[in-house]
């Protein structure tokens, strides 16, 4: 039986006190226990920034790569060993700018792979530069007369393009965070969600500002229809709704055909070292 301290790890969080980042990392930790899921069943995959961290955090599988590039990884690592449970965590600035063209190819390919964007409209590793969510008008580093370019609607792009689930969560509220991360994680498909983070550093916004404008989705909505949740998400914010907004089961997944063509369940099998072999390899970085 998996215990919440079977995903505890000594390195230290590199965080802010206060940061909405550590909710995050809790609630994932509590999600994948509430599922039964094993650290070695999961693969972590991240870019570069504040929430490409949470990677190192975890003692689970994990691939930290380049800037925006973590979702052809991750694609691969699920087509490869679609045993495990592969998770991308990453920040609205490596996964809507310098990955916003692999965001969108991955929605058109349908990977089984979880998205989670930790979304504070802020480039916060690089000390608060604006990003492709941040709102028109507000001032940032270097934009300090604010930001003129409309934000990125990502929801939007999601549903257009028919992703397995589409949904958006506050980092404060962790009751429905995990809700979403467990129904995110148990979706067949490219499952993503949009994650409301706010930077308790570089914002100009108190967490004040995103408790009273954050508001979830009305109850009655049905995330089968695509219509009503491409409307949602083309409402002007705030209010910033949160739930589920899209979710399908018609697309077919990425690597399901290849696999059925070659006759196997996955490409590689996983190989788990002995407390030896590890120790050995460990030793070459002292």
């Amino acid at each position: 039986m998996v215990e919440i301290s079977d995903f505890y790890s000594e390195t230290p969080v590199q965080w802010c006190p206060g940061c909405p980042n550590h909710a995050i990392l809790t609630t994932l930790k509590e999600a994948l226990v509430e599922l039964g899921k094993h650290p070695h069943e999961i693969c972590l995959v991240s870019g570069i920034g504040q929430a490409a961290k949470l990677p190192h955090y975890m003692p689970c599988n994990f691939f930290n790569g380049l800037h925006g590039r973590a979702l052809p990884v991750a694609t691969a690592i699920a087509v490869a060993q679609p045993n495990l449970t592969v998770i991308v965590t990453t920040g609205e600035g490596d996964c809507y700018g310098e990955g916003g063209n692999h965001f969108i190819h991955t929605l058109r390919r349908n990977p089984n792979i979880t998205l989670f964007v930790h979304n504070n409209s802020i480039y916060a590793l690089t000390k608060g530069q604006a990003s492709p969510t941040t709102p028109p008008g507000e001032r940032r580093s270097l934009n300090p007369d604010g930001v003129t370019q409309p934000p990125l609607n990502s929801l939007g792009i999601a549903i257009l393009h028919r992703a397995a689930f589409v949904a958006r969560a506050f980092a404060l509220d962790r009751a429905q965070l995990k809700s979403i991360m467990m129904e995110a994680i148990q979706c067949r498909g490219f499952s993503y969600v949009d994650i409301i983070q706010p930077c308790i550093t570089w914002d100009p916004r108190p967490l004040d500002w995103f408790r009273k404008n954050v508001k979830p989705l009305d109850s009655s909505h049905d995330p089968a229809d695509l219509k009503k949740a491409l409307e949602l998400a083309l409402l002007p914010a705030p209010p910033i709704f949160t739930g589920v907004f899209f979710k399908t089961t018609d697309r077919p997944v990425f690597g399901d055909d290849f696999l059925m063509e070659m006759g196997v369940s996955s490409l590689v099998e996983p190989v788990f070292p002995s407390d030896k072999d590890v120790l050995k390899i460990l030793e070459q970085f002292r």
